[in-house]
């Protein structure tokens, strides 16, 4: 029988059992049926004197005894065979040039396997899981085998073709280890890597291997391995095992609260598990140009968006949508590629999205969509129970000493809400523009009903106004803290239907004071004004303010500031309808006093209850000056300085100002018009404000 050349033992019917501890040295066996001579290349050398034994001496002499003690004819040099032997010879394949001596290429790895102290046969070296050791002595056989199917043109064809099938079956059994070692490499225990790192090991050398045989036409029918190819394959099923076969965790099955998202969330465990376990383990049996840690990324990157993919085509529930949606875009790019392990070794911008646009962007639609209504519900809901408290009429809540209404914060802290969610769907807010869209067409519905309230003869309207100015107010400071959210179009018309709502409310106030107001204001500029002066006006107006003690600070000083206008622009219409003519200076000199006393004392009014309107202070003033000049230049160069601090002042208002000096011609005051004009092109003033517009003028005198 023919010598178990990979492992290195005699088979023979009639052999010998050598000791346990016996150097097993392969030698070379005479077939005397076949008169042929089968050689195995470590024989060869060892004949020929090449070979040195671990820490034996060649031992010529005792290895022929044992070879002649097993029965075995030994020849020093193979019989010539027959005509007819080399006739069923069988056709020689043409082998590539092996050199004899070190027969396989060292595997780029950082540790290889140490040499035993004594050499092991192929099947021991499987057994104990030296798999590239193993390796190496395939190669050395195969190299053995093909070279002497060169040298040798007269072997005979049945043993060679034993021989090459004994040593495919070989093959077949160390791959089956290496991909079991590969299989096992992510369960394996923290110190059971060695079989990966040999197994690996033979990958390269099978690899370099494939590369030589490459060379040549024919190649034995085990060439090429394709190991490589194999291996990698054989990650991809092992991933996608692994992410299939995901157990659900029991604490993570009491937290979550459907089946779909323990099992998401079991798949992106297992994800950063596994490659937490490459990262630590794994990767430190690969050579560098494995890249195996991206490989094992792009794996559980494409087998968890394949199941993803799968899931999102269903018919999700919200929650579960949302939930899907925040692995896609926070869990899985935050909490599981920037694990500080795994960013460190892994591409995570190579790996792109984890679903594509095509199955995403429907998934973001329904729930934006979904969020939009959502919130329009809760705002309408909001509204609506505002309203049922306007009308069922007892006042609003007091907080504080003023009168407050829960509308803004409500409708805030829903806005709030679903954008907080949105922000931690996305991990951004560039998606919350349609969300915080929705504040616009609230505040339409919300100015529309405040407005139909104010039509009302409800006691309780000023208690409501002075609430509900308030949450304009909030409302106003918060589109500043949008920002960008917010587009800068949709925060204008928020801004100018909140400034709408509130110059109505205001105005409701005015109004009601204005009319309370108007008798005193029809004795401004009257013989009685002259001598008496405005005290019964200042009372009134105090009174008025302090009935705006229950409102809030800040909205109270914006009415009084309001009401410091309208005081002061009625003042000046009544004094420009002319019920009084200063005919001459005295009554000029008279006038001017008393009006600046007016000044002085309503100015001091306002102040003291938080007018931040100081700039009207300057009006009564500058025109006591104009009343005051009796110089034609000077007066002048004072009416255009009155036209540049309030560049509103019209021909009309100045020439009902200057027909109260009734000592100036007509030819006077058109000389200073024309003055004005021919200097209207002048520099404003920077301090320049809209005063006279306020001041209807319905004096038609004509000045030629």
């Amino acid at each position: 029988e023919l010598i178990n050349a990979a492992g290195g033992q005699i088979s023979s019917h009639n052999t010998t059992q050598e000791p346990e501890n016996s150097f097993k040295e392969p030698v070379c066996e005479w077939d005397t049926e076949q008169h042929t001579t089968v050689m195995n290349c470590f024989c060869c050398r060892f004949f020929n004197g090449q070979r040195g034994t671990r820490g034996h001496p060649t031992e010529e002499g005792r290895m022929l005894k044992d070879c002649n003690a097993n029965g075995a004819a030994i020849s020093e040099k193979p019989p010539t065979p027959s005509a007819e032997n080399h006739k069923q010879r069988k056709h020689k394949i043409k082998i590539p040039k092996f050199k004899i001596g070190p027969r396989s290429p060292k595997a780029n790895i950082n540790t290889v396997d140490a040499p035993p102290p004594a050499e092991l046969s192929f099947k021991e070296n499987v057994e104990e899981g030296r798999l590239s050791e193993a390796g190496r002595q395939l190669i050395a056989r195969e190299e053995r085998l093909f070279q002497r199917g060169e040298d040798q043109e007269v072997a005979e064809v049945e043993g060679r073709e034993k021989e090459e099938d004994e040593l495919n079956g070989d093959y077949e059994t160390l791959l089956v280890q290496v991909w079991l070692a590969v299989q096992r490499s992510l369960s394996a225990a923290p110190g059971e890597v060695e079989a990966l790192r040999s197994a690996v090991s033979t990958i390269v050398q099978e690899e370099a291997q494939d590369g030589r045989w490459r060379e040549v036409e024919e190649a034995p029918v085990w060439r090429p391995q394709r190991c490589r190819h194999t291996h990698d394959n054989l990650l991809r099923k092992l991933v996608e095992q692994r992410m299939d076969g995901t157990e659900e965790d029991a604490s993570a099955a009491e937290k979550l609260s459907t089946s779909l998202k323990r099992e998401v969330c079991n798949m992106g465990k297992r994800a950063q598990a596994d490659l937490l376990k490459v990262v630590r383990e794994v990767r430190a049996c690969y050579p560098a140009e494995f890249d195996v840690c991206n490989t094992y990324a792009r794996l559980y990157h494409q087998a968890f968006s394949d199941r993803l993919a799968k899931i999102a085509k269903s018919e999700l529930d919200f929650n579960d949508l949302v939930y899907l949606l925040c692995w896609v875009y926070n869990y899985y790019p935050h909490d599981i590629l920037k694990h500080k392990e795994l960013e460190k070794n892994i591409d995570c911008e190579a790996l792109g999205p984890l679903l594509p646009e095509s199955v995403v962007r429907p998934l973001e639609e329904k729930y934006l969509s979904n969020k939009e209504n959502q919130v329009k519900v809760w705002v309408s809901n909001a509204l609506r129970k505002e309203e049922d408290s306007w009308r069922s009429g007892p006042l609003p809540e007091l907080i504080s000493d003023y009168y407050f209404s829960n509308i803004a914060i409500d409708v805030i802290q829903m806005i709030d809400g679903a954008m907080r969610e949105t922000t931690a769907v996305f991990s951004n807010e560039s998606r919350c523009q349609r969300i915080v869209c929705q504040l616009e067409i609230f505040l339409m519905s919300y100015k529309k009903s405040l407005e139909e309230f104010m039509k009302g003869k409800g006691v309780n309207i000023k208690a409501v106004l002075k609430a509900n100015l308030v949450s304009i107010e909030q409302f106003k400071e918060h589109i500043v803290k949008f920002g960008d959210l917010l587009p800068e179009e949709k925060k204008t018309r928020c801004r100018s239907l909140l400034e709408d709502m509130e110059d109505c409310a205001y105005r409701y106030f005015l109004d009601i004071m204005r009319a309370d107001l108007k008798a005193q204001y029809k004795q401004l500029w009257t013989p009685a004004w002259l001598t008496g002066g405005t005290c019964e006006l200042e009372e009134q107006i105090k009174g008025h303010i302090q009935d705006c003690g229950d409102m809030k600070s800040t909205c109270r000083k914006e009415l009084v500031g309001r009401l410091h206008v309208q005081v002061m622009a009625e003042y000046v219409k009544r004094m420009m309808k002319g019920k009084v003519k200063l005919k001459d200076r005295e009554l000029q000199e008279t006038a001017v006093p008393q009006l600046r006393e007016d000044n002085e004392r309503l100015n001091v009014i306002f102040t003291e209850e938080g007018s931040g309107e100081k700039w009207l202070q300057e009006i009564l003033p500058k025109i006591a000056e104009v009343l005051r000049l009796q110089d034609l230049g000077a007066l002048q160069l004072e009416v255009i300085t009155l036209a540049l601090s309030y560049p509103d002042l019209t021909d009309r208002h100045i020439s009902a100002l200057l027909h109260l000096k009734t000592n100036l011609s007509n030819s006077d005051i058109k000389r200073i018009k024309e003055s004005l004009t021919a200097n209207r092109d002048l520099e404003i003033s920077q301090n320049a404000r809209s005063f006279f517009s306020r001041v209807p003028i319905k004096w038609t005198a004509k000045i030629m």
